[in-house]
């Protein structure tokens, strides 16, 4: 399989909400810094890589980016970072970000916001990026309790225009059925990939099924998380990558995309070759017998919580 040429068009398109976006997008988190996300210790990518790193994302198709103002290293941030490659912004590009979680400065993580709080999450995000209201913000959380101040806080900010659409993250069903008596959801962002637990599965088809986008993250990384991609994909995966001449990631990544045509993929990187590879996995195709074998796979490490530092309930 070749992918020099390959624009993320040819993974086709979904809506979130009224915005069009190729299935194929990018995740900002990894952007800021070398090896784990969040390790105290990050060394800080370089400026110009990460600029060329967005700037050929958006050249080979990508209109759907993936960051939170809590994405950042020492000397970096991805926000800002998105600002410097991107603005002015493609009329098409849809930036999606994340409130909740929240980082001091040293990197050390805080309580999660409060409803009082998220106003002021949403304005720095919006202060990142150099925009006056978010395509899309997604509530992430921990835990199993309601949400429903909290995200009534920003489907005010919504009402205020400060919104265009509304998502959640790391969440379980009756989030999603809560969340949506209070105003419309766009998009679900779980953490899925292959040997995802038929609890994971039965959400993932019920987003389907209302039209909302799922999003899943780590479906490259699995059980190696923050940390990245590990080396011990299963011989089935390894068997299947050798007969499409592609990486174990990018059939992680298309087993994804198979899921559904709601599913959107969200890979991230800060190596051009890896953003080639990633957009390339649009046109990759498997057949019903790999599938089967994949989806045969034990759960591998799959679990319904991200275990992000700082994220554990």
């Amino acid at each position: 399989m070749t992918s020099q040429t390959i624009n993320a068009a040819a993974s086709g398109t979904f809506k979130l909400g009224d915005l069009t976006v190729h299935r194929v997008g990018f995740g900002a988190m990894r952007l800021p810094q070398h090896g784990e996300a969040f390790a105290a210790d990050a060394v800080p990518r370089d400026r110009d890589q990460a600029v060329s790193v967005l700037r050929r994302a958006v050249e080979l198709g990508v209109n759907h980016i993936d960051t939170a103002a809590f994405y950042f290293s020492p000397l970096r941030s991805a926000n800002e970072l998105i600002n410097q490659a991107l603005a002015p912004y493609p009329d098409d590009l849809v930036i999606a970000t994340k409130v909740g979680p929240g980082r001091d400065p040293s990197g050390q993580w805080l309580a999660h916001a409060t409803p009082e709080q998220l106003r002021s999450q949403v304005e720095e995000n919006l202060r990142q990026l150099g925009r006056d209201h978010l395509d899309v913000v997604n509530l992430r959380i921990v835990g199993t309790d309601s949400i429903a101040e909290r995200f009534g806080a920003l489907a005010e900010l919504r009402e205020a225009g400060l919104i265009r659409h509304l998502g959640l993250s790391n969440v379980r069903p009756h989030h999603l059925a809560e969340a949506q008596s209070i105003a419309p959801v766009v998009c679900v962002q779980n953490m899925y990939g292959i040997g995802a637990s038929p609890e994971q599965k039965e959400f993932l088809h019920l987003c389907g099924e209302q039209s909302i986008a799922f999003v899943p993250f780590y479906s490259i990384a699995g059980a190696g998380r923050t940390a990245g991609a590990t080396a011990d994909d299963s011989p089935e995966v390894h068997t299947i990558a050798r007969a499409h001449g592609v990486s174990a990631a990018q059939i992680r990544l298309a087993w994804t995309l198979h899921q559904g045509p709601h599913v959107l993929a969200i890979p991230g990187t800060g190596d051009l070759d890896h953003l080639v590879q990633n957009i390339a996995v649009g046109s990759l195709r498997l057949s019903e017998e790999e599938l089967t074998a994949l989806a045969d796979l034990a759960r591998g490490g799959q679990d319904h919580r991200s275990d992000e530092p700082g994220q554990r309930a």
